[in-house]
């Protein structure tokens, strides 16, 4: 008897909803977010879970490598997805970093970008030019001309966007004060929105800050949702350097992204093939692969481009003994 098993994957440990087809993450930090499918990657200091307080406290340190606590999003987003994210975010205080000869600002960050590339050596975000695909909240200590706070995207190219305007972006974050931030891509329009709010302040919104891709920006990869701790590697030391050292308490993440690119699969044989159906999403391509020993996998079927709604492949050459099967499912 030949026998099969199908592969399903999901994100363990993360309470995780689905409202209107999308995926709801959310983290409160009531319990250890290492335990609930956060990770570290860099220096492991500069994230501490406050169990007493019921959030994380982070110390942006850019003397340091570059530093994230990510949480993988199990799906890739683009620049076709809507996607969003917020937080609660306050201050203890915020400066220049250890590296005295880079007095300038420099960022401190919250938002989605592609861990394979952030995670490289050569990915240096203080340049402006080392940097691949990015979507994220930043906020830039005064340094003489206003501290500044807006949306940033950077495409698979290294292209840069961002909408610094004067008449937006310069707002101070004050020191122990809670803010909540939430920022919202709309693939409609192509346009990002940050929005900062205060429950101290009774006019609510604080500050809007919009910004338009513009017809330079290629696209988006993107697959963690990252509090980012970015090195000030790269630069020229000297007056324009910049560099950060700053300590807070970010809470109450909440992330909606769209849902995975394969949903409600099933595996059956018809007429001795063996075939899954699943609902697929359009702009990705799938394969469906085998293996007998998990070590590695054939392609058994074409590879196929997705269209929103029901797709079936099947195994064109099945298996003669035992069998694992698992969808690969790519952005193009």
């Amino acid at each position: 008897m030949l026998k099969f098993r199908l592969l399903t994957l999901a994100l363990a440990g993360v309470s995780i909803l689905t409202a209107r087809c999308d995926i709801i993450i959310t983290e409160n930090f009531s319990a250890n977010p290492l335990q609930n499918g956060w990770k570290v990657f860099g220096d492991t200091n500069l994230f501490q879970w406050d169990s007493t307080n019921k959030d994380l406290r982070v110390t942006w340190d850019s003397s340091q490598p570059n530093s994230y606590f990510y949480h993988p999003l199990g799906t890739i987003l683009a620049r076709d997805d809507d996607f969003s994210m917020a937080f609660d975010l306050q201050l203890a205080d915020i400066g220049p970093g250890l590296n005295t000869n880079m007095p300038s600002t420099f960022e401190i960050a919250l938002g989605f970008l592609n861990l394979e590339q952030a995670a490289q050596t050569n990915f240096l975000r203080g340049t402006g030019v080392n940097a691949t695909n990015v979507a994220e909240f930043a906020y830039f200590w005064d340094s003489g001309y206003g501290a500044t706070a807006y949306p940033t995207f950077v495409d698979t190219n290294g292209t840069f966007n961002w909408n610094a305007a004067t008449d937006y972006a310069v707002f101070t974050l004050t020191n122990g004060v809670t803010y909540h931030i939430a920022m919202a891509y709309a693939a409609s329009n192509q346009t990002a929105t940050a929005a900062i709010t205060n429950s101290q302040q009774a006019s609510g919104v604080l500050i809007t800050q919009p910004l338009d891709l513009d017809t330079n920006f290629f696209d988006l990869r993107l697959d963690t949702f990252s509090v980012s701790s970015y090195s000030d590697a790269g630069q020229t030391p000297g007056k324009y350097a910049g560099s950060v050292l700053a300590h807070g308490v970010v809470g109450n993440i909440v992330l909606v992204v769209p849902p995975p690119p394969v949903q409600n699969l099933i595996g059956s044989f018809s007429n001795r093939v063996w075939q899954v159906q699943f609902d697929a999403r359009a702009t990705w391509v799938y394969t469906l692969q085998r293996t007998t020993d998990f070590q590695s996998w054939t392609d058994v079927s074409p590879v196929t481009c997705g269209a929103s709604g029901p797709m079936v492949l099947s195994d064109l050459v099945p298996a003669t003994a035992k069998a694992f099967y698992r969808i690969r499912a790519n952005r193009p």
